[in-house]
């Protein structure tokens, strides 16, 4: 039986015709100047993204550090939404590399209040203050269950960022899966930042790499401080060569993956309504409450490994589901089925 797995999109294979392109790949030291495959890539992302320049980087915490470093003056403050990936998945590095501090602000599924961001702008150093370097946004929103800001809310954020004379950044690991859900091309999102980072390696299914996009002038110097954080690859063009493929041919199928999520949420909002609210799915990540379960999110993923399915737990009753590329149609219906044993079994227990 084929194992499923619903930890991330992150663990998706490369396509064979990725691998066929890495093997043929055209390369030289991108450190001592330029890999070709990389540059085509690079040129490529951000004409997507409608920018200026692009950087090939090996992950999207890399992307936004080197954001960090290339944009954000050193002491000031990052604003950013207080459930961002930024400030609770990446080690601290936006203050321990990065030498910033960091204020959360307050929101409603990823997206900042924006009366508290006002709020919180200083533009200039003052008694008492250090002045904002930087402010954050994040599409899809990771930890809000894989919202897509609307379009209105980024153009909000970053009017007060032009008022104020602050720079937008924005977290765009699955920016992708964002324009789809929108219904609009990757670049009506991205040019409401300044750089923006996204992933070639969830579900578009590369696997390895991110690509920051912004101006020229921006992109220039974060490739210069990319070697600063060991991030200078040689002959990139091997891994590049894959998110070429991704870029070309993976964009337009996430569709499938949002159309499996909603058949999980419906699924699951089936087996108990409290687990997760189907209209709240919008993208590829369900996140699942299991508090009326009486056990821990753990308990259940002990049980789906039991049937050959991956799911990640811990001792909360929150568990966060992913679909991609080889998550089936079948594969979501299997893992429903086990999921509904585990309830009954969990609630007899109880």
């Amino acid at each position: 039986m084929a194992l499923i797995d619903l930890r991330s999109d992150t663990v998706t294979q490369p396509t064979e015709a990725m691998r066929e392109a890495m093997a043929r790949a055209e390369v030289d030291d991108d450190g001592l100047g330029r890999d070709p495959t990389t540059q085509r890539l690079e040129d490529m992302a951000a004409a997507m993204l409608g920018k200026e320049a692009g950087l090939f980087v090996v992950s999207g915490t890399a992307s936004n550090l080197v954001a960090l470093l290339a944009v954000a003056p050193e002491r000031g403050i990052v604003l950013a939404h207080q459930l961002s990936h930024i400030l609770r998945a990446e080690m601290g590095g936006l203050g321990t590399l990065a030498g910033l501090f960091s204020t959360a602000i307050p929101g409603e599924r990823g997206a900042m209040d924006l009366d508290a961001l006002r709020a919180e702008i200083h533009p200039k150093l003052a008694l008492g203050t250090l002045p904002t370097a930087l402010i954050e946004v994040e599409t899809t929103h990771n930890f809000s269950g894989g919202y897509a800001l609307p379009l209105d809310h980024l153009a909000a954020v970053q009017g007060i960022g032009n008022e104020f004379g602050v720079p937008v950044h924005m977290d765009g690991a699955r920016i992708f899966n964002a324009a789809v859900a929108l219904g609009v091309p990757a670049r009506e999102i991205a040019k409401y930042a300044d750089t923006v980072g996204f992933c070639l390696s969830k579900g578009l299914s590369a696997p390895v790499g991110s690509v920051l996009c912004g101006p020229a002038a921006v992109i220039g110097r974060a490739r210069l401080l990319r070697r600063m954080i060991g991030g200078t690859l040689r002959q990139s063009g091997v891994l590049a060569a894959a998110g070429i493929v991704a870029l070309e041919q993976m964009v337009e199928r996430l569709a499938e993956d949002h159309a499996n999520a909603q058949r999980l949420a419906r699924g699951l909002h089936a087996v108990y309504p409290g687990i997760v609210d189907p209209a709240n799915v919008q993208t590829n990540i369900v996140m699942l409450d299991l508090a009326k379960a009486g056990r821990p999110s753990a308990w259940f993923a002990a049980g789906f490994e039991r049937h050959g399915i991956r799911a990640r737990g811990n001792d909360t009753p929150h568990m966060r589901m992913v679909t991609h590329r080889q998550v089936a149609q079948t594969d979501v219906d299997r893992a429903l089925e086990v999921f509904a044993a585990l309830w009954n079994e969990a609630k007899v227990a109880a």
